[in-house]
């Protein structure tokens, strides 16, 4: 879930806390908040209209958006994939989607994402944000399902 000192990865994959707690010492997230940003990417998987979703926590490379797309190319289905990459320490926020997952998440939905967890992080709410724009993100997409 965590590499290096200041990037967390943390995609939909089931892990125990004994398996999470090592990363956690070297991320910005404690086990808890970690357990509850797994749940919500369950939980967006689960209802989010079919579609693949990824948080990349650390940070970006200018230009920031390339650097995103870049993350986002990586994926397994990078067509039916939504990326969130934040990057605390540049205050940058990036929403990826694929060509599949635009058409049922438009620059609209996720520009009101984007809001909303801007709005979380600038109370000091990293995790909270990312939960947030995850609830977000799967709902837009589950009313856009044909």
């Amino acid at each position: 879930m965590a590499s290096g000192s200041q990037i967390a990865i943390v995609e939909g994959v089931d892990k125990s806390p004994e398996e999470v707690q090592p990363a956690v010492l070297e991320g910005p997230f404690d086990v808890k908040e970690l357990l509850h940003l797994d749940e919500a990417l369950s939980v967006a998987e689960r209802d989010g209209g079919g579609l693949h979703y990824s948080v990349y926590v650390g940070p970006l490379h200018d230009p920031v958006r390339g650097a995103a797309e870049a993350l986002h190319e990586r994926l397994a289905e990078p067509d039916r994939s939504v990326l969130v990459a934040v990057s605390p320490e540049q205050r940058q926020l990036e929403i990826v989607t694929g060509k599949l997952a635009q058409e049922k998440i438009p620059d609209r939905s996720a520009a009101l994402v984007v809001f909303s967890m801007e709005a979380a992080f600038g109370a000091g709410q990293l995790a909270g944000g990312i939960i947030t724009g995850l609830r977000m993100l799967a709902e837009a997409a589950q009313s856009n399902t044909h």
